[in-house]
């Protein structure tokens, strides 16, 4: 059995898909605990990663562990999950664990990583660039006009389809080779946001066109969807250049055979959310 929490997220579904069509059994943790939209023959089960209680019993059985950053319960999971004998775990990171900063993502992203290598259980860490799927932030400014304010404009990043993470993630939780390593998942480009907003509007048939916002315009969006310490992330990130996300890696090619999709093919599949 393969425990996937977070099996509605953007990567866990894909993970929780790419598992039952290898025929693997597969229990599909999330706080709902709701069957609906699961491939035929996958458990559904609920759970919360801030209860480490609620996932107790969920762990019976199981042979690998797919686990996402950021909970408060995550030592007493590991704890547990190393008691239920459970062999492996794959843990969801960042590439931004590698930035030897202090700011609010690398700091929790680092305490996960390091609770997972004290676990005992044999571990792999998938460290994935930002995701393909963030282009659907800009889906209600796409449906009210052709002008779609970006921020970073400048910034290139090789942003991936969470479809090749839980591909990459597939093949850790299912096969060995994996124990001990570090898999950094780009996609298969570098581009700009405006190139993002361009093949947007060349798969919807529009003219969109993009305009960037400047530092400040940003930080007060971004301001109103993430908390402070966030924002300030990502502005160490991609405005003070100590995280570089350009830099288009074979990860996905050398550990699934297939090469990474391309925006364009993310934007065709997701059409229909813009």
């Amino acid at each position: 059995m393969i425990l996937v929490t977070g099996a509605t997220g953007n990567v866990g579904a894909e993970l929780v898909r790419a598992l039952a069509e290898a025929e693997e059994p597969v229990r599909a943790m999330s706080r709902s605990g709701r069957a609906a939209g699961l491939p035929a023959g996958v458990e559904a089960v609920a759970g919360d990663l801030n209860r480490p209680e609620t996932v107790r019993d969920a762990l019976d059985g199981v042979r690998s562990l797919f686990l996402m950053p950021g909970y408060e319960g995550q030592r007493r999971i590991l704890a547990d999950a190393r008691a239920a004998g459970v062999e492996r775990v794959v843990l969801l990171s960042g590439k931004s664990a590698e930035v030897d900063d202090d700011n609010a993502v690398t700091r929790y992203l680092r305490a996960a990583e390091s609770e997972v290598r004290a676990s005992g259980l044999s571990w792999t860490f998938v460290r994935p660039v930002s995701f393909m799927s963030n282009a659907l932030a800009l889906a209600d400014r796409i449906r009210k006009g052709d002008e779609v304010r970006v921020p970073f404009p400048g910034v290139r990043t090789a942003d991936v389809d969470p479809y090749d993470i839980a591909q990459v993630t597939a093949h850790a939780l299912r096969s060995a080779g994996h124990e001990g390593r570090v898999h950094t998942v780009t996609g298969p480009e570098a581009l700009l946001p405006a190139d993002r907003v361009r093949i947007l509007g060349e798969v919807l048939g529009r003219d969109l066109h993009a305009v960037g916002l400047t530092d400040e315009e940003a930080r007060t969006a971004m301001g109103a969807q993430l908390p402070a310490p966030y924002v300030d992330a990502f502005f160490r990130f991609f405005v003070d250049g100590i995280l570089d996300e350009s830099e288009v890696l074979p990860t996905v090619q050398d550990i699934t055979g297939q090469a990474p999709r391309t925006f364009e093919q993310w934007a065709r599949t997701h059409a229909d959310a813009f």
